[in-house]
């Protein structure tokens, strides 16, 4: 097939992902490896260590194959097909080889280490710097140094790595999408919201069963993620919950979708691989390219485990006690299946919130408004739509432009919001098109960053908008701060723009920070409008919102230690083919973790796509190291004062300026000082006391505690989390509730590095 006849291989500037088939896709990367690897050995034969001769080829190079590959593996994310799927697995070795033939290229490395080496390299920016040391590692990390056998071991590990990831991740969503259950009775659905009903209808229409309506059936509970959570939220049938729970554990653990032996064959790669590489264990490996140790990391999830719980026994204890005062069956002995049920009932009831009569105020029409007026305050930047200006994927993908202050674009994206459990993975992510660079513009002067901001919310139904749940603005907040990470970018090569670079466990720190706003009242009134007769939610429903957002926070913090602990358990102390399985280690860590028992048939890393399919691997506790930093930018903000806009604006200003323009030309811990104004202090920078039972949040002044850290020498770039268990004593001798979350952040600038302090879940 001819050049122009591919459009993978066109010189387009936004891909035509219109008219991208599956037979575009062997042909296009075959003839652009062809010529990719025609490159590269002109490069290796004059380059020379300098930056026109060594980083701007390179970066030509690397990044034709990363926009062209993103582009199909976008693609199989959001549009999957057999067809498509038997194309990426006939192409992706040959796509394998080339990365290892471009990271073991020893005349590049060589070049860089002379860079490294020279006398002039302190004269270099920090950006400069940043990319050589990236070069240079991910050289080593990639087999550089191997040789005979060790190098010929690596590259099959790597090329069995990707085929395995690639069928981990399939059989999930297959798996998903084989889970149906038709029901035909009411009975069965009782305590479904209208929305739920709505869509279960639309899946049995899917099905075949045309008749299908909302209010009569038949209905089609499937695991999407919408559906699945308003079961397990609302359905007062407890055998219907159970069952649906019990399919979501065992998920992709069964038959020829079981990734049980996927995940032992990773494990032992991701062993071996490390050895080759010198290391002990994959998570050393996994270590090279973050802020933390492997002791540290797991120092941060053992003090938040032990942080939350007491409160997690509480919040229990609670649950109980309610179903009990509600004549509840299950109230002594509540399972996996009732918690989030009943936690939905206390939370309406305690807190006064009905999360579907939300719905009605949060349509995603609103929200987006919302969430672009609040860029454009923070960072003066103005989001427009630009629909048909760049081709999609599915007709109801959004376009969108973001322009500077002179009208003048500096980036765009796309918005790919709903659920489509026919062709698309579950999850949210934001994933590159192409980044910010200078030497690959076209008119000389810089390439706008694009990206795709992915989620999968509950689509429009009839002629509703999409009417979202508060934790799907949340996500869509979330995703948004990692988009504006990759779009405000001011460095100008692709290897540190955007958040390449960025050492992986603060990549979360602006998804983390945007999350933040979503409970600012200013911010909440704005988006909260009903779609149809434009009334404001009510200042005390905005308030109420904000004090239920530690609601059961200690039992949400294990679930999350569970995942990282199990995570770094797998990569740094399991033995493939030990006495122990997978299975044993999460069980383990689950007793430690877990309140409730996990049920022996638990089969959840079936589906842990983050660390056995992505990028997370040893590193999933990066989601909380982040959020400590997250919470250090956001007090910045507070303490300027929420509703004083001129501060506001200022502020949000250093924030771009660094954290967000600067991305991976700089490390992650030299941005704090640039916008916090009391770094050197000692100090609870922001305490919140809350009742669980009532949502009842309790002045900051009630309680004050003088607190002196001992300097602590040889940590570096760690965060820690320390455990102030006088306060809390002092704070019960006060009578205040049993059981509450704090939320502190202190710093302490010391020697240069800026230490956060957290402490949580009490």
């Amino acid at each position: 097939m001819a050049n122009l006849d591919n459009p993978l291989l066109w010189d387009f500037s936004f891909p035509p992902y219109h008219i991208i088939k599956p037979n575009h896709i062997i042909s296009g990367l075959q003839s652009l490896l062809t010529q990719l690897e025609v490159e590269l050995v002109e490069l290796e034969s004059n380059v020379e260590p300098t930056w026109p001769k060594l980083v701007v080829p390179l970066e030509r190079i690397t990044d034709r194959l990363n926009v062209v590959w993103g582009v199909v593996d976008h693609l199989s994310s959001v549009k999957d097909s057999p067809q498509l799927r038997d194309a990426v697995e006939h192409v992706q070795p040959r796509k394998v080889d080339f990365q290892l033939r471009l990271s073991q290229s020893k005349p590049i490395y060589k070049a860089f280490k002379e860079i490294r080496e020279s006398l002039n390299w302190d004269t270099l920016s920090s950006s400069h710097k940043r990319v050589v040391e990236g070069q240079l590692k991910t050289a080593v990390l990639g087999g550089v140094s191997l040789e005979g056998h060790q190098r010929e071991r690596f590259n099959e590990i790597q090329q069995e790595l990707a085929k395995l990831a690639l069928k981990f991740e399939a059989n999930v969503l297959d798996a998903t999408r084989n889970y149906e259950k038709l029901i035909t009775d009411r009975v069965y659905v009782e305590g479904l919201p209208a929305t739920t009903l709505a869509l279960t209808a639309k899946a049995a229409t899917s099905k075949g069963h045309v008749e299908a309506t909302a209010e009569n059936g038949p209905w089609v509970i499937t695991l999407d993620p919408p559906i699945y959570r308003s079961v397990m939220q609302h359905a007062k049938n407890r055998e219907l919950r159970e069952e649906v729970y019990r399919a979501y554990i065992a998920l992709a653990s069964r038959g020829e979708l079981d990734n049980t032996p996927i995940i032992e064959k990773i494990l032992k790669l991701r062993l071996e691989k490390a050895k080759i590489l010198g290391y002990s264990n994959y998570a050393e490996v996994s270590m090279v390219t973050k802020m933390a140790t492997v002791d540290q990391a797991k120092e941060l999830i053992e003090k938040l485990r032990v942080s939350s719980w007491d409160a997690a026994v509480h919040e229990l204890e609670d649950l109980k006690k309610f179903a009990a005062a509600k004549g509840a069956d299950e109230a002594a002995d509540l399972n996996h299946w009732d918690i989030n049920f009943w936690s939905e009932r206390i939370r309406e009831s305690s807190c006064d919130i009905n999360e579907e009569e939300l719905r009605p105020y949060l349509s995603l029409p609103n929200v987006m408004d919302g969430l672009f007026s609040l860029t454009k305050t923070l960072f003066d930047v103005e989001i427009v739509a630009a629909d048909g200006q760049a081709p999609v994927w599915n007709e109801d993908v959004r376009f969108y432009c973001v322009k500077n202050p002179e009208g003048n674009p500096t980036a765009f994206f796309y918005l790919d919001p709903y659920s489509r459990p026919s062709e698309k993975q579950g999850g949210a992510w934001v994933s590159l098109v192409a980044g910010r660079s200078r030497s690959l513009s076209c008119d000389g002067t810089c390439r706008l960053p694009i990206v795709n901001v992915v989620c999968n919310q509950t689509p429009p139904l009839g002629d509703k908008p999409s009417l979202m749940t508060f934790r799907e603005v949340e996500t869509i907040f979330h995703e948004f701060g990692h988009a504006l990470q990759i779009m405000l970018t001011k460095e100008d090569n692709v290897f540190v723009s955007g958040n390449r670079g960025i050492e992986w466990d603060a990549v979360e720190l602006p998804s983390s920070f945007m999350e933040n706003w979503c409970y600012h009242k200013a911010l909440l009134t704005s988006i909260a409008k009903h779609y149809e007769t434009g009334e404001l939610l009510s200042e005390e429903v905005c308030t109420k919102l904000q004090s239920a957002r530690t609601f059961r926070a200690a039992s949400t913090m294990l679930r999350q230690m569970r995942y990282a602990g199990v995570d770094l358990e797998l990569h740094s102390q399991y033995i493939p083919g030990g006495t122990e399985t997978i299975y044993d280690v999460d069980q383990r860590i689950g007793r430690r973790t877990n309140i409730i028992p996990l049920l022996p048939e638990d089969k959840f890393l079936c589906i842990f796509s983050h660390i056995f399919a992505d990028d997370y691997a040893a590193g999933y506790y990066s989601y909380q190291w982040a959020e400590v930093m997250s919470y250090d930018a956001f007090t910045a903000f507070e303490e300027a004062g929420l509703d004083n806009p001129k501060a506001l604006k200022e502020i949000g200003r250093k924030f771009r300026d660094t954290i967000l323009a600067l991305g991976g030309g700089k490390p992650p811990l030299d941005f704090n000082y640039r916008y916090s104004s009391s770094f050197g202090d000692v100090n609870l920078q922001r305490m919140h006391f809350y009742n669980t039972s009532e949502c009842h949040r309790f002045d900051e002044r009630l309680v004050q505690q003088d607190l002196s850290l001992q300097h602590t020498n040889g940590l570096q770039a760690m965060c820690f989390y320390v455990v102030i268990h006088e306060l809390v004593n002092n704070i019960r001798a006060h009578k205040l509730p049993l059981h509450f979350d704090i939320v502190a952040n202190l710093q302490r600038h010391m020697n240069g590095t800026t230490l956060v302090f957290v402490c949580v879940s009490y």
